[in-house]
């Protein structure tokens, strides 16, 4: 990983720790979240090997996974935390129109080639409530995404079918917020989550809209159920030797339970 994003990191938290950390509100009590969503995909975009000749791939519609959960605590000046989980993994074929290189191989023009792109990854999310009451809240804070996966190319060199894998790792700091509106009387809310990254040629926004219904509200645990939309992008400039071009969206349904 390019020793910037690190520099990144230090500075959001720093930037984060030193104007937010005074603004935020404790809650008054130990609170603990866990969900689960399942998210109907649509992928779109392209990857390359470094800087090479990028090549599109037409990715089939995808049933993906995502599970989290948080901890949110009174404690003064400490962030809140968030730990995501996300299975990510997409499948693709194209005809080539030029070769491709791809690992140490380059795949036949006119040949059909199959990808499989595995973005799973967890999201490390540390945040402060600046505002909080039983209509409105309002967290920021940073998001570290934990990379670690792989892209997979099949296809044919000319003369034998051949299969190149290459991993590839890292930690990416983003930007967080996330804001969610109760409707009165009605169980009913609106929410905002989003991740965003922007540095050299490198781009990474994650974020999904949405509507959720609290279904049990007690003093024991409340249960709602989140329908909404999420978008992935990333654009990453040969990142551990892989740069891609990649948008993952779609709707997804959730359960969240709060404890």
């Amino acid at each position: 990983m390019k020793k910037h994003y690190l520099a990144a990191l230090l500075a959001t938290g720093l930037v984060t720790t030193s104007f937010l950390a005074p603004l935020a509100q404790a809650d008054t009590i130990l609170g603990v979240y866990a969900g689960v969503e399942g998210w109907r995909s649509e992928t779109t975009g392209n990857f390359s090997e470094g800087n090479g000749t990028s090549e599109s791939f037409n990715f089939e519609d995808e049933s993906l996974t995502n599970f989290y959960v948080a901890l949110e605590h009174p404690i003064p000046l400490v962030p809140n935390v968030k730990i995501k989980h996300n299975e990510i993994e997409v499948n693709g074929t194209t005809t080539l129109t030029s070769g491709f290189e791809f690992g140490d191989t380059v795949y036949q023009v006119g040949s059909k080639a199959n990808a499989v792109s595995d973005l799973s990854h967890n999201d490390f999310v540390f945040y402060y409530e600046i505002f909080d009451n039983s209509l409105v809240s309002i967290d920021l804070g940073f998001n570290i995404k934990q990379f670690d996966g792989s892209i997979a190319v099949t296809g044919t060199d000319g003369t034998n079918t051949i299969s190149e894998k290459e991993n590839f790792s890292g930690y990416v700091p983003l930007g967080y917020a996330a804001l969610e509106a109760g409707l009165p009387f009605t169980g009913l809310s609106v929410f905002f989550e989003g991740s965003l990254l922007a540095i050299d040629d490198s781009k990474i926004q994650d974020y999904q809209v949405g509507v959720a219904w609290e279904v049990i509200d007690n003093m024991a645990v409340d249960v709602a159920i989140k329908l909404g939309y999420r978008s992935l992008l990333l654009e990453l400039d040969d990142v551990d030797d892989i740069t891609t071009d990649l948008e993952v969206e779609g709707p997804f349904l959730g359960v969240q339970v709060h404890f």
